[in-house]
């Protein structure tokens, strides 16, 4: 799974001041009052004073670093699950009530994937411990209840994220065959 989204800003969403090498900056991936879809990054400090959004999707920190001048920038909006995890799962990131759903969410795809394999629980049973199989790191994700409401409320974050899935032909409507496609 990939997410297009926009690189860092070189900019603070709140004040509008450029950031310097190392500022450490809070990137939220949101949906917007009108729907849409964003990413905004602001200063660690003004990060309180964020305009209001629709919903949360997830945040994190990270240390700024400007852009390389030859960078390709296509390659730059790619974000790939896997790279969300370990963004999301950096200890400088503590999962919250935000990033919780997503973060589990992620586990569990990039465990079926075997990107991620499952070590047990923590020590005080609140944290599944994965194995990020091609670095060796481990991480911790909050133990979560992995219900229908669950399932229910990150598919739509996800449909957002990542578009709606293709509709499926109603049950006992056969699907067209390449024959009767004329092809």
């Amino acid at each position: 799974m990939e997410l297009n989204l926009h690189p860092i800003a070189t900019k603070c969403c709140v004040t509008g001041r450029d950031f310097a090498e190392n500022d450490r900056v809070v990137c939220f991936l949101v949906r917007e009052p009108d729907g849409r879809t964003g990413r905004r990054d602001a200063g660690e400090g003004e990060a309180g004073r964020l305009e209001p959004v629709a919903e949360v999707y997830c945040r994190w920190v990270v240390n700024y670093k400007p852009r390389p001048a030859g960078e390709n920038p296509d390659r730059a909006l790619k974000l790939t699950a896997e790279n969300l995890f370990l963004t999301l799962a950096d200890p400088a990131n503590p999962p919250g009530e935000v990033n919780t759903p997503m973060l589990q969410f992620l586990a569990l795809m990039l465990e079926r994937k075997r990107i991620l394999k499952a070590r047990g629980l923590s020590e005080d049973g609140q944290r599944q411990v994965f194995e990020h199989m091609p670095s060796h790191q481990l991480y911790e994700v909050p133990v979560g209840n992995l219900d229908e409401s669950f399932f229910v409320r990150i598919r739509e974050q996800l449909g957002v994220l990542v578009g709606e899935p293709k509709a499926r032909p109603a049950p006992g409507v056969a699907a067209p065959t390449a024959a009767a496609a004329g092809v």
